[in-house]
This record gives structure tokens, sequence and C-alpha cells, in this order.
């Protein structure tokens, strides 16, 4: 029988990569999410029962304990942008993790690979930042040969970081940013899953990986390479952060009184305080070198999933090309 891995947030936008990938590995994938009836595509990843969406709530312990039963290893992958309701970052990002772990080496799971971030501090002002440094302490501390893996912003046709602003400029001429000098280092999300893979398989050194792309670059510069992809013009506007510092506290006291109605997915008071910090791999920090993996550029990427933004869709090459022979014609 195939070995078993329990991927927790197995069909989100990392977690189904890494799915994907363990499966065709030929290994039996067990997905456990809070909705199941909502992950049915991560069956598609593999033979008829090989990949499985199971229901698991990360804050009880007998829920966590079922859905790893007989596991080989297991991948936690939840994590949270804002907190709703009772998915506080606490809970999610520290708690969740740390149950985990421990359980994982309660019932004697071989491998674990947890998903940080970069910026992860216990002494940031960050309640996000916190809470992913107190999840990858309790993590080392229940499973000590676990490998975490810290990528930067991470980018592919499912993220919420270029398809989020690219998406804002069909409505507006102006680009709001804020942080526009804050640094970033995007990676790809299947590269992240490839280093998931790698550690699952054969097997890393145990601790913490920063994973990056090739190439470090500006809020600012990130902004205009998508523009410039997406064939539009904007005028990116510089949000200061005492601006956006008021916008955000608003937004969030809004979604408090909301009762449930209104959820802030705009900005919130802890991403500015993020914005603030550069998101770049830390120097010295292991990496995918330490991985054996070369990790790719955005621009053998982002044409891919991008030109749905482009005022003429699919058509825009077409476009372009026509443009270009009456031009030529006109010469």
């Amino acid at each position: 029988m195939s070995q078993l891995v329990t991927i927790f947030g197995g069909s989100g936008f990392v977690g189904r990569y890494i799915a994907r990938r363990m499966a065709k590995a030929g290994w039996r994938v067990r997905v456990a999410v809070r909705r199941p009836n909502q992950a049915l595509h991560v069956r598609t990843y593999g033979v008829v029962g090989q990949v499985e969406p199971v229901f698991c709530n990360i804050r009880d312990d007998a829920s966590v304990a079922a859905v790893m039963q007989g596991a080989e290893a297991v991948v936690n992958c939840v994590g949270i942008l804002g907190e709703v309701g009772r998915n506080r970052f606490d809970a999610v990002q520290a708690e969740g993790a740390g149950r985990i772990a421990r359980i994982a080496a309660e019932q004697g799971v071989s491998r674990m690979v947890h998903i940080s971030a970069i910026g992860a501090d216990a002494e940031s002002d960050s309640a996000y930042q916190r809470s992913k440094a107190e999840g990858e302490r309790l993590v080392q501390q229940h499973f000590p040969a676990a490998v975490i893996l810290r990528p930067s912003v991470i980018f592919g046709i499912e993220d919420q970081f270029f398809n989020r602003f690219a998406g804002m400029t069909r409505f507006s001429p102006l680009l709001p940013v804020v942080g526009p000098e804050t640094r970033f280092q995007p990676v790809y999300v299947d590269d992240v899953a490839k280093a998931a893979e790698q550690a699952l398989i054969s097997g890393a050194e145990a601790g913490i990986y920063e994973l990056g792309g090739p190439e470090a670059a500006s809020f600012r510069s990130l902004m205009q390479r998508m523009l410039a992809e997406i064939r539009r013009n904007r005028i990116i506007v510089t949000m200061p952060f005492f601006v956006a510092a008021i916008m955000g506290a608003a937004l969030d006291i809004a979604q408090k009184v909301s009762v449930g109605l209104f959820t802030n997915s705009i900005l919130t008071r802890d991403q500015v305080r993020n914005l603030r910090r550069d998101n770049v791999v830390a120097e010295g920090a292991r990496g995918f070198d330490a991985l054996g993996i070369t990790p790719t550029p955005m621009e053998a990427i982002l044409p891919g999933y991008l030109w749905l933004y482009r005022p003429g869709g699919q058509y825009s090459a077409i476009h372009e090309s026509a443009a270009r022979l009456r031009n030529s014609g006109q010469n």
C-alpha cells in the first residue's frame, strides 16, 4: 500500500499544489479541510480514491487526530490573512499549528512540513507575524524534526496578490499602494510545493527555510510590472501609512459592528503594519539552494494568467499584432 500524507488546508492556494505533487509521486493524499464539499476538485489530482477531502477542525484535538490516523507524513498549510469570527490569528496560526505538531508526534508521524511566512517575529507589532512566530515555536517544540518553509508573497494563477491589484485596474484610473518602497521577493506557488515535496520525499535537514524568487523588488515596481503585463496605464497613488492605518481601522470596526454582514477583505490595520517591513529572504538564511531547487522567475508565469485583465483579454495579442501590421503598412 502506498504511503499516506495528510495535508491540512490542502485545498487552498498552496495546499492544492502540494497535494497534486504528492499524488503524482504516488502517495495517497488526505486533504483535511473545514468544508469537504467545497474541496472536491482535489480528487482529480490522482486516480480514483487516491486523493480525498475530509472534514477537520484544527481547533479540536479529536478532529486533528482522526484525520492523521495512519499517515506517514503531515503538511500544515492552514493560514489566514485576516481575522473573522472564531478564526483568530492565535487560534489558527499558533495554537492550530502547535496542535497538529503535537498530535503528529504522539501518533508517530515520520515527517512534517509547516508553511509559515517570511517576517514571522515574536516581537513584531503585527498580530499576524507574532502568531506565525508562535506557530513555528510550537511546531519545533513538539516536532523538532519538522521542516518550516517561510515563503515571501506567493504568486500563481489563483493568487491574491497580482490578481487582486490587476482586478482593481478594471474600475479605476488610480491604483492606490500602501508602502510603495517596501520590498518583496515573489515566489511561484509550485516552487513552494516543490520544496514541501522535497522535504517529504527526499528528506531535508530540520529547521527553517526562507523561500523567495530570483528577484526582489519594491511594491511600486511590482505594480508597474503588472500594469505593463496587462497593457493598462494607471496612476500609482501612494497612500501614506497614517491614512492607511485610519482606513484599516475604520474597515475593521465596520466588520465588527456588522455582525457578519461585512468582511474586511480590503485593508486591515494589521496588514498596514506588515507593509512597513520588507518581505525578502534574510541574508544567510537557508533557502531554495539548500533544497536543490532553482526558483521560477515571474516573467515565466505572469503572462499565463494576467492576460485575463488586458483590455482585449485573450484577444489582446491579436489586436496588437493587427495594429503593428497597420502601422507597418502606413510606413
